[in-house]
């Protein structure tokens, strides 16, 4: 079977031996890590602070007021 490499489009056969695959290359594979690492590529949707933002608000009703003394040691 052959598949398109995601970043420059050539033609791969995808097999075993294949270890860049879908990629065609070290090359390509690396292009986009980098693009996925500088956000060039993202998934839409909450990012992971928006997603435990609620949960972190709920558990902090939960915990006693903070010692004003605490820090001053």
């Amino acid at each position: 079977m052959k598949v398109k490499c995601p970043t420059c489009q050539n033609e791969v056969e995808w097999k075993p031996e294949n270890k860049y695959k879908p990629f065609c290359s070290e090359r390509c594979r690396l292009i986009d890590l980098g693009e996925w690492a500088s956000e060039s590529h993202v998934i839409k949707g909450e990012s992971f602070n928006q997603q435990l933002t609620p949960q972190i608000d709920e558990f902090s009703e939960d915990l006693p007021p903070a010692d004003e003394d605490f820090f001053k040691h």
